[in-house]
């Protein structure tokens, strides 16, 4: 009879006298979180008769020991009881290779002998060109005139000097540079090195059976040391003629552990759920004003509340496609085609709250932090190309391709590799883009816009007598014109500055701005925007004028705002 149990954690005694079987084990799942993993551990062995233990020996000490959980069927009923968490020290491992180390010594030493040979020769090197600077009328006998029949002897001698000094110096450095290799290469083939005797955690899991079980269990628990950062890749074709533009937008996913233990030929999952975080929101303690009193003692600074999060499961793993077998024979069919390699990807389940990505085949990711990079979805999507041009900050124009993420995943802010018609443009970077709502993404500059921003006027009173207004006009224009061979659809953004005082006010000149399509870009206060399409060759006018008031008496400063907070989608 089968039978399938799950035991709570229960930090508990162990049972005095029961027998001690070791459970050995191996890594069957993971589930990483970009602050954690859970790890499942299967393994088999008999029971037998009573109670025992069962132990697992040797697991990592970033383990979270509220977090296990064992899962237990035999071919008969039995029962699992407390599972107790043990602190025991590690085995102790050489943390150096005989081999490695010798070479590296000598390598060493033969590093130090080159850079004196360096040194020596550098300052024969000088010493000759130090005689080379001397006369030849001061190199004959007693400081005289040296015969000119001997000054070729003599500059063909310096010459010689310098070229034999100038080769020793050169292959001394060819060989210092080599070592340096050598010396690299052997550090980076040490063996990882662990602190000897350092400590681990043995898991003691209490059974009682009525008589002899062939069981098996699975122990799933919590790490540290672990996570994933999603990393995008956008290939854009901005098309001609009758092919649009469209973007090849790819998903991935780096990974790294430290958590104690090799994950090898695992099946592996990757979830968006944080882990670690708390699991509901802060709590907001009612507020009072009143008027200051100079305190007697600091106050205690207060705590920030964690942010909620909330668990998900694994999903079962995803397989590729078989390859297709070719019949007939090889003398007589033809050659085949080359075709595309096919990329892997993960299998998406996405729920309400998260979504996990199943990584198809099995996986190996070692303990030593090493970078581990899978594909998680690619997709293609069709663009709308414009672009978008500050001419107070940048008089250039920078192409943009936005689109909609219709995709049931959300994309988890990140990096993002761009690539414009097969060249790399350089990284921009994702926002938190949820399914429906809008990316743009930035392609670099658009060298067929030209753009210029010139001052029109600018006029500023002083004031003659006390209470007098102050009053300060600008007024700026903007020409963008168009050198592509098809119309282009164009954003230009200026800003007005704005004031919280009743004391200034500040008035946009109407007769003399060119209304703007967008008076207030998002939240931006004194941005506006003007959008229009641009036919090939013309070119585009924009004014824009305002005038500030203040009192005479009174001296105002121009303050940069920070931005408000970013909205969702690509910066």
């Amino acid at each position: 009879m089968m039978t399938k149990l799950a035991a709570a954690l229960i930090l508990a005694p162990s049972l005095a006298g029961a027998a001690e079987i070791e459970l050995a084990s191996r890594v069957e799942r993971v589930t990483v979180y970009p602050d954690g993993a859970v790890v499942t551990r299967i393994g088999k062995a008999e029971l037998v008769q009573g109670a025992s233990q069962i132990v697992l020996r040797g697991l990592p000490t970033t383990i979270d020991p509220a977090s296990i959980r064992v899962e237990g069927k035999g071919n008969r009923s039995f029962s699992v009881g407390a599972v107790d968490v043990r602190l025991t020290p590690g085995e102790a491992r050489p943390v150096l290779d005989a081999v490695i180390e010798d070479k590296l010594k000598a390598l060493r030493d033969e590093k130090a002998a080159l850079a004196g040979r360096s040194s020596a020769t550098e300052a024969k090197r000088a010493t000759i060109e130090r005689f080379a600077q001397i006369g030849p009328d001061k190199l004959g006998p007693d400081g005289k005139a040296l015969p000119v029949a001997d000054w070729a002897a003599v500059f063909d001698a310096i010459g010689t000097s310098l070229v034999r000094v100038h080769d020793e110096l050169r292959a001394v450095r060819a060989r210092a540079d080599d070592v340096d290799a050598e010396i690299a290469a052997l550090e980076r083939a040490r063996p990882p090195t662990l602190r000897s005797g350092a400590p681990k955690r043995d898991v003691a899991i209490s059974v009682e059976a009525d008589a002899p079980v062939a069981a098996e269990f699975a122990v799933t628990y919590r790490v540290g040391g672990a996570g994933w950062t999603p990393q995008y890749e956008a290939r854009l074709t901005t098309g001609s003629g009758a092919e649009k533009p469209a973007i090849d937008l790819v998903r991935r996913a780096e990974l790294r552990q430290r958590s104690g233990e090799d994950w090898s030929d695992v099946a592996l999952t990757l979830s968006t759920t944080r882990s670690a975080g708390g699991t509901r929101a802060p709590d907001l303690t009612p507020m009072q004003v009143m008027f200051f009193e100079p305190p007697i003692a600091a106050a205690p600074r207060p705590t920030r509340s964690t942010v909620s999060a909330i668990p998900m499961a694994p999903d079962q793993m995803a397989r590729g496609k078989a390859l297709a077998e070719i019949d007939g024979d090889a003398a007589t069919r033809p050659a085949p085609v080359p075709r595309p390699a096919d990329i892997q990807t993960a299998q998406l389940e996405a729920g309400a709250y998260q979504a996990s990505f199943q990584v198809p085949g099995r996986v190996s990711i070692p303990q030593d932090g090493s970078s581990k990079t899978v594909v998680l979805s690619q997709n293609r999507v069709e663009p709308t190309l414009s672009a978008r041009v500050a001419p107070e900050l940048d008089e250039t124009a920078y192409l943009e391709a936005a689109f909609t993420h219709d995709d049931i995943a959300a994309l988890l802010p990140g990096a993002v590799a761009l690539h414009r018609d097969g060249s790399f443009i350089g990284r921009g970077q994702l926002g938190l883009v949820a399914p429906g709502d809008k990316v743009a993404l930035g392609f670099g500059a658009d060298d067929k816009l030209k753009v210029s921003r010139a001052p029109v006027r600018r006029r500023e009173n002083e004031p003659t007598w006390l209470g007098q207004t102050r009053t300060d006009l600008r007024e700026f224009k903007t020409v963008v014109k168009s050198l592509h061979a098809q119309p282009v659809k164009v954003t230009v953004s200026e800003r007005v500055p704005f004031s919280e005082s009743t004391a200034i006010t500040i008035e946009t000149i109407a007769g003399q701005t060119t209304p703007p399509t967008e008076k207030q870009v998002g939240d931006k206060r004194g941005v506006s925007a003007w959008t229009f399409d641009l036919a090939p060759g013309a070119e585009k006018e924009i004014k824009i004028a305002y005038r500030i008031r203040w009192p005479g008496d009174r001296e105002v400063t121009y303050a940069p705002q920070p931005l408000p907070r970013p909205s969702l989608g690509a910066h």
